[in-house]
């Protein structure tokens, strides 16, 4: 067995749902610890932030 470097992500479960979808496309998750706690690939932590906050972007009401 080989260890893997991690980073601890807390995020709030509407989330937590997001990243769980963004995973089955290219997968970055360690573990999923409960409700509120992931362990990502420390490697991919930039990327899926990214990622992340461009897909809520894209969930935010503008008035523009």
């Amino acid at each position: 067995m080989r260890a893997i470097k991690g980073v601890l992500l807390v995020c709030d479960p509407a989330v937590k749902q997001i990243l769980l979808s963004m995973n089955e496309k290219q997968s970055f998750i360690i573990e999923d610890l409960d409700d509120h706690h992931l362990v990502i690939k420390a490697d991919e932590e930039y990327r899926v932030r990214r990622e992340l906050e461009t897909e809520l972007e894209k969930n935010t009401y503008s008035l523009d």
